[in-house]
């Protein structure tokens, strides 16, 4: 059984106000894999919260390397895909899973190209998306690709 915290509701509620608010514990765990980059600051591949995966920005960088697959964006999005598809196996989440992603980009020119690439991995029911040009991304990337995934 999880531990539990009765509080009282300080915002109506839909039940009565007098009804306590019950909160249940959430576990955090640290995702990390061999088979994506490691991270490049104090952050996590990914964290599994409960239900949730939050996978932080992935850039191109080949695994164990920081060499970027290619220098065009292209090369780039595909080690990105490859990338968060690993993190999200090691979370036990995979594409299906995915329900939010944000897209920074380096040049906006580059969002049809981009979006040809990302579009393979989400064939079907793709997830919530936004997508912004940034003035500069870590080591030079051209693109950066965070995502949150349900179990």
């Amino acid at each position: 059984m999880q531990p539990t915290v009765s509080l009282l509701c300080l915002l109506p509620c839909r039940s009565s106000p007098r009804s306590p608010l019950v909160v249940r514990a959430m576990s955090k765990q640290v995702i990390s894999t061999d088979k994506a980059p490691a991270a490049l600051g104090p952050y996590s591949q990914a964290i599994k919260a409960g239900n949730m995966v939050y996978v932080s920005g992935q850039i191109g960088l080949v695994p164990g390397t920081k060499d970027f697959a290619s220098p065009d964006v292209e090369g780039q999005t595909e080690q990105v895909m490859k990338n968060m598809g690993a993190v999200l196996e090691a979370a036990g989440a995979n594409f299906g899973n995915v329900v939010k992603t944000t897209i920074l980009l380096a040049d906006m020119g580059d969002f049809a190209k981009v979006n040809a690439i990302y579009g393979r991995f989400f064939p079907e029911n793709p997830p919530a998306r936004a997508t912004f040009a940034v003035k500069e991304l870590p080591l030079s990337a051209r693109v950066e690709i965070d995502a949150v995934a349900v179990l």
